[in-house]
């Protein structure tokens, strides 16, 4: 099939080049994101591969139909920035890449929560300086503390178990029940329990209307003095400026995040040599206490190759009429 990629860098060029030797679509990448001003650039393909950011409402759905396309492929597993209703009510059908690595997004955790703790990265700037003064570096020990997890799809699961591994008693809260949590040891509880008994929050569910702002001030509220935020998974799950209030209160003493809810405009693109026009996001940055990543934590030789294989899978199928087993469906 042709295929359309937006919103590509040389890193998706390069893994879905490689990949695709074993499935001989034609490619074409794009750098630019969909939107309603550049749909009309996949005119002759038949698919399009998108990204988290990539917006795929009703209108720009309209002109991807417009302009021949069958089929939306995710190169993802959120699904949030697409109209799944609209794209029902076109013939349109969506696939998405529902686990690629959960081990990069769980590694990727960990690595936050360990730089907030140790301050390793203002340790870095300060040797870097000649400074080895140990003032305002002191951590915890993660052994014997309380995380808690909200989400036990497949990333919370292995975030949970690398936890284990490091002694930490581990609540977990989700709308399903887990029976490989239970063998992990996740203590299964409510919202309102892991807010109230956690050290450590750390957020793996979707995106969805129920999660949207899921950390709110009703919720900073709830939880103990001093805790550690970190949110991995979808920037709307927090309300940023109930987390700076929490921020300035000090009921939140450390915050980590690898996504942000006005990303759009920011991450995955070069900045340093513009002024950042996001003035919330800039006050973020001016908390010490406050380490943020520009949505990289997927970001994994494994996982990339397991994305652009998923992907091309998903559009094989679809190309030879087989069970679209990754389907989003309305």
């Amino acid at each position: 099939m042709n295929i359309t990629f937006f919103n590509s860098k040389a890193y998706d060029q390069q893994f879905f080049t490689e990949a695709n030797r074993d499935y001989e679509h034609q490619l074409k990448f794009l750098e630019v994101p969909l939107n309603e001003h550049t749909a009309v650039l996949a005119k002759g393909s038949e698919a399009v591969c998108i990204f988290v950011n990539d917006l795929a409402n009703a209108p720009v759905l309209h002109l991807l139909k417009e302009a021949g396309i069958k089929l939306i492929a995710l190169r993802c597993a959120g699904y949030n920035n697409v109209d799944l209703k609209a794209a029902a009510e076109l013939g349109l059908k969506v696939v998405r890449v529902p686990a690629y690595s959960p081990y990069a997004v769980a590694e990727h955790t960990l690595a936050l929560i360990l730089a907030l703790n140790r301050k390793t990265h203002r340790a870095y700037n300060r040797v870097r300086e000649g400074n080895f003064a140990l003032n305002g570096l002191m951590g915890f020990d993660l052994h014997g503390r309380t995380v808690g997890i909200i989400g036990l799809g497949k990333i919370g699961l292995v975030t949970a178990r690398i936890l284990k591994g490091f002694g930490c008693r581990v609540l977990g809260y989700d709308i399903r029940n887990n029976e490989e949590a239970i063998q992990i040891g996740i203590e299964f509880t409510d919202l309102d329990s892991v807010y109230a008994h956690s050290d450590i929050i750390s957020l793996h569910c979707p995106l969805t209307p129920q999660t949207y702002h899921l950390i709110n001030e009703e919720a900073i509220g709830k939880m103990k003095a001093g805790v550690m935020l970190i949110n991995t998974s979808r920037g709307a799950i927090i309300d940023t400026q109930a987390v700076i209030k929490g921020l300035k209160s000090e009921k939140i003493k450390y915050l980590g995040l690898d996504v942000y809810e006005e990303e759009g405009d920011l991450f995955f693109e070069d900045l340093s040599n513009k002024v950042i026009q996001d003035d919330v996001f800039m006050r973020l940055l001016s908390f010490n206490n406050v380490l943020i990543t520009g949505h990289q934590a997927f970001f994994t030789t494994d996982a990339l190759q397991s994305i652009a294989h998923v992907t091309l899978q998903n559009i094989t199928d679809f190309e030879q009429g087989n069970d679209l087993t990754n389907e989003v469906l309305p």
